[in-house]
């Protein structure tokens, strides 16, 4: 392995994140030892791939493949339940493992796997999509989709180990890369102002995989997570506060049936929580501002459709971050000083939306 990070978490369980390029072949060291059966899940554009990862990990164990549908279509319990029926037919047992390799539909999908066979088996996070690497793989969080709303069913189930090998990032569209990109504008805003920084310098370099300026944002976001979820596992504190746009942004992909890029969708649920913050008195009007700068430049959307905030606002509600029937979200009282806005009145919450609605 060459030219490698590696990053932290910390807490009772703890875990490795290893950053770099050409790191693929290192899965193999990550897995438990013990495990004699590893099941590969992965989506139909990365078969090729998959394949050539089950090849490097043939030497003395058995490996499946399980191909799910893409993206957000991946996240239904019917999927889960056909990956638990191929381990069960293998005989899969609890020093069996499973790998998710993918981006962050499917690294979810086979975490919840994992944490429901057999309550728990070992689990090693493969993401290849930048939002797969900042958010989706790290931090324990999996689960699925329901009529109802995004990641309602689920499970806190900590990986093995993540392994980020950035050449994966290469064949990714710049649209995709750039929707991924939202979650690590988040971090940005919400901790780690570097990022902002580095994006306004240079935004063609910041989103551009080859460059140092694009790994040194990967590792800030990965480094920040890392932290947070160290200190606050299962979202009873710190946590909430990478929630920052997305109790808009759920309600976003849900109405659009998921037909948005969650990066997209939460680039709006950021602008609208910046319009928040300022509404309440806390963020001032140049922070406001250097959020639409920012996300414009970088391509991703900060309105949405007028008409829908009935719709949305009926999603927020039924939204897991909501606690004994009141709404929470994330606001900023400036860049980098996250808070809790809990239960606001109705009218703030449109007189928000106004500002982003198109």
């Amino acid at each position: 392995m060459t030219d490698a990070t590696t990053i932290a978490v910390s807490g009772d369980a703890s875990y490795d994140i290893t950053v770099g390029r050409g790191i693929l072949p290192s899965v193999g060291d990550a897995l438990p030892p013990a495990a004699r059966k590893v099941l590969v899940i992965h989506p139909p554009t990365l078969t090729e791939q998959a394949e050539r990862l089950r090849e490097q990990l043939l030497a003395d164990r058995e490996v499946l493949l399980a191909e799910i549908p893409d993206a957000e279509q991946g996240k239904r319990i019917e999927v889960a339940a056909f990956c638990w029926q191929i381990m069960g037919r293998a005989d899969f047992t609890r020093t069996d493992a499973v790998i998710g390799f993918g981006g962050g539909a499917v690294t979810d999908l086979a975490g919840f796997v994992a944490a429901t066979w057999l309550r728990g088996v070992e689990i090693v996070q493969v993401p290849t999509t930048v939002l797969g690497m900042v958010d989706a793989a790290v931090g324990g969080k999996t689960g699925v989709n329901t009529a109802e709303g995004k990641n309602l069913v689920g499970a806190f189930w900590t990986p093995r180990a993540v392994v980020c090998d950035l050449d994966l990032l290469d064949s990714l569209s710049p649209n995709e890369r750039v929707a991924g990109y939202a979650e690590v504008v988040k971090a940005g805003f919400i901790w780690a102002p570097e990022i902002l920084e580095l994006i306004e310098a240079d935004p063609a370099r910041a989103v551009d995989p080859r460059s140092d300026a694009f790994r040194r944002t990967i590792e800030l976001a990965i480094d920040m997570k890392a932290r947070v979820v160290g200190e606050d596992l299962r979202e009873a504190g710190l946590r909430e506060i990478l929630n920052y746009g997305h109790t808009l942004g759920h309600a976003i992909e849900h109405a659009e049936r998921y037909r948005w890029r969650h990066g997209a969708a939460i680039s709006v649920g950021m602008m609208f929580a910046a319009e928040l913050s300022r509404l309440a008195g806390r963020l001032p009007d140049a922070a406001v501002q250097r959020h639409r700068d920012i996300l414009t430049t970088l391509g991703l959307p900060t309105t949405y459709r007028a008409g829908a905030w009935q719709q949305l606002l009926a999603t927020m509600q039924r939204d897991k971050k909501s606690r004994g029937g009141m709404l929470r979200f994330i606001v900023l009282d400036d860049i980098a000083k996250p808070t809790v806005l809990q239960a606001p009145d109705e009218s703030l919450l449109f007189a928000a939306y106004q500002e982003v609605a198109g």
